[in-house]
């Protein structure tokens, strides 16, 4: 994995830095000069890592500001001294490099500090010191590096367990736990833009007999070929849900009740017409009845009432005949 890391600071502290982080090849290097533009920068950059100069009053608060994002709590903030202890003194007077600076870099929310004296060449333990720094400075890298990379892990895998959870694995449409977080989302949203949303239930006629008669792998591949047609009959701004057996919801956002029986009516003929190929030997009639209901004003933000309305619909539809979409007027 090539790490990105964006370090905060001047120029001298960006060179600084490189010159002691040779080595870590597998890393990309960025430098932004004011901490004032970290936070936006890291919101649209997204780094692995940020080096932040520890002189600055500014650092804690980058630190404390990230932590405290949801979205950006996962980077890995070290905190970097390159000064000499007297100057430190100097900054902050009274404090104790232990039990100040880093007790402070800590609490706000630095991953790790650490202190880079400048190198003396004049001076063989000074030397010996300046390399351990910065084999300090590398290892604390190398353990951010771990962290992040197990945290986008965890997201992956998080990501995937969710679409696992929200999909129906015979049909590949969404699930009815989607439908219940789907649906609020979309009225409330119908209801801040003043637009209009309209929603369909379509139940499979005489499902029953086609699992009675040929079995259920006939009947799940029914549901599959059916599935397969909404998704790719279905405009842009439509969102298809198995609702549960031979059941479908679909949204149609943006959608009057006029555009909405014209989508049903089109549902009804284009599954009527055209026999589902099960195998090379077996083709299936199949026909849906279709309960239509549009968003009113007293409706619940969850959508039940709206989806009853529509389930109420679709029960007329079947006792009607079949084979067609009810759409009472109160709605």
């Amino acid at each position: 994995m090539n790490t990105s890391i964006l370090i905060v600071g001047s120029v001298e502290f960006y060179g600084t830095l490189l010159d002691r982080l040779r080595d870590l090849a597998t890393c990309s290097f960025e430098v932004i000069a004011s901490a004032n533009e970290v936070i936006s920068s890291i919101g649209a950059k997204k780094p692995d890592l940020v080096i932040l100069p520890a002189n600055q009053a500014t650092s804690l608060e980058v630190c404390r500001l990230l932590k405290q994002s949801s979205n950006l709590a996962w980077i890995y903030c070290i905190l970097v001294l390159d000064q000499p202890i007297n100057a430190v003194e100097a900054i902050l007077p009274g404090w104790n490099w232990e039990s100040g600076w880093r007790a402070a870099a800590l609490e706000a929310g630095a991953d790790a500090c650490c202190w880079l004296s400048p190198k003396q060449s004049n001076c063989r333990l000074a030397e010996a010191q300046w390399r351990l720094q910065n084999s300090l400075l590398c290892s604390q890298i190398q353990t951010g590096v771990r962290q992040v990379k197990i945290y986008r892990n965890l997201m992956q895998s998080n990501d995937y367990l969710s679409a696992i959870a929200l999909a129906d694995p015979l049909t590949e449409l969404n699930n009815r736990r989607a439908l219940d977080w789907e649906l609020p989302r979309q009225i409330d949203n119908a209801r801040i833009r003043c637009a209009p949303l309209s929603l369909l239930i379509l139940d499979v006629d005489y499902f029953k007999s086609v699992n009675d008669t040929h079995g259920h792998l006939v009947g799940d591949r029914v549901l599959q070929l059916l599935s397969a047609r909404l998704r790719h009959n279905l405009r842009f701004q439509d969102t298809p849900f198995r609702y549960g057996g031979e059941e479908f919801v679909i949204i149609l956002s943006n959608t009057k009740l006029q555009e909405a029986k014209l989508v049903a009516q089109r549902l009804n003929t284009l599954i009527a017409d055209q026999p589902l190929m099960i195998d090379k030997n077996l083709a299936l009639q199949i026909t849906v009845s279709i309960g239509v209901a549009t968003l009113r004003s007293d409706d619940d933000e969850q959508g039940i009432s709206l989806l009853d309305r529509a389930d109420q619909n679709l029960l007329k539809a079947k006792t009607d005949g079949r084979n067609r979409f009810i759409s009472q007027e109160e709605d």
